[in-house]
């Protein structure tokens, strides 16, 4: 016995509501605005009741139809199939909500679909639905592909990122700067050094893609968290080489940490190079610098540059003005 197309308010919360597909139908080819919001709200009643075989019936109809949901409808419904580790209606769910969106989805879409796939251990599967939207998308396209991968990443799914990232390579579309950037973003965090290193290596040998000043301050700033601090003077050395300007990030990361491991000649050294650029330094920087100057008994140092802080205070970047200039 059919449902009507409304549900009584006193009706538990946990009852699936059914509702003729027949009905929906007609309703969809006769006020589709009226059928797609029927359709909307008999699928969030049914994915809180876990029905998804009748939530995949009513995006068949949808989709067979060229009609598509909000974003918000699709979310919902990828959440209660990773829940239920449907990773196959979870990968069909995303395709239709490409299509909704006209391929501009928030990040959220992405986050997602990674934590639909927390449970799943199929790795073919996974890379079977990158390689079904990559042909979804515009052609050589990887913004997709490197939000998908940075999705997973911070869903702490480190290696289906690097698994999707090594697959590229077999796509139509290809791996770019951004898609570097993101994965050594990922190794760096990770404490991947040497793997870091290696995908660096590999930027010009085998994808012919240009390192930019993103490229090697992540690299640089990573090195600083494991204190190979003479390896980030090398490649601060080789981004000059390329003709890359070192930026307030960049020196950021060096002057604190040559200062903090007790370099502090050098950290003064990066210092001043830093001011012959005409790079603003940032009240960070001076208030490090400062204070390990002290550690090491350097007062005098210490009090003059603390004089030199505070003469030009009004001209050095804030701690507000240093987020947006590294974001």
């Amino acid at each position: 016995h059919c449902r009507s197309l409304t549900v009584s308010a006193d009706e538990p919360e946990k009852v699936a509501p059914r509702v003729s597909l027949d009905r929906i139908v007609s309703q969809l080819e006769n006020d589709p605005i009226s059928g797609k919001t029927t359709c909307a709200f008999y699928i969030q009643k049914l994915c809180g009741c876990g029905d998804l075989l009748y939530v995949a019936k009513l995006l068949s109809i949808l989709r067979e139809k060229g009609m598509y949901l909000s974003p918000s409808i699709y979310h919902i419904v990828m959440t209660a199939a990773g829940e239920k580790s449907d990773f196959e209606f979870v990968s069909r769910v995303f395709k239709d909500l490409l299509l909704s969106c006209g391929y501009s989805l928030p990040q959220t879409s992405y986050s997602i679909l990674a934590k639909a796939f927390l449970s799943s251990t199929d790795a073919i599967h996974l890379l079977n639905f990158v390689r079904e939207v990559s042909e979804l998308v515009p052609p050589k396209n990887a913004t997709f592909i490197n939000k998908i991968i940075y999705g997973f990443a911070v869903s702490r799914q480190i290696d289906k990122g690097l698994l999707i990232f090594h697959h590229i390579k077999n796509l139509k579309c290809k791996q770019d700067i951004f898609t570097y950037n993101i994965v050594l973003d990922i190794l760096g965090r990770a404490g991947r050094i040497d793997e870091m290193l290696h995908v660096f290596d590999s930027m010009n040998e085998m994808a012919n893609v240009v390192p930019d000043t993103v490229t090697y301050n992540t690299v640089i700033n990573s090195l600083r968290t494991t204190r190979r601090l003479d390896l980030c003077l090398f490649f601060t050395k080789e981004m000059g080489d390329k003709g890359l300007e070192p930026d307030l990030r960049t020196y950021s990361s060096l002057i604190e940490s040559f200062g903090r491991s007790g370099r502090v000649e050098e950290a003064m050294k990066l210092l001043e190079e830093m001011k012959k650029r005409e790079i603003r330094p940032s009240i960070y920087i001076y208030r490090a610098l400062i204070s390990n100057l002290k550690k090491v008994g350097k007062l005098n140092l210490a009090a003059s540059l603390s004089d030199e802080m505070n003469s030009c205070i009004s001209d050095l970047v804030s701690s507000k003005d240093f987020k947006g200039k590294i974001r």
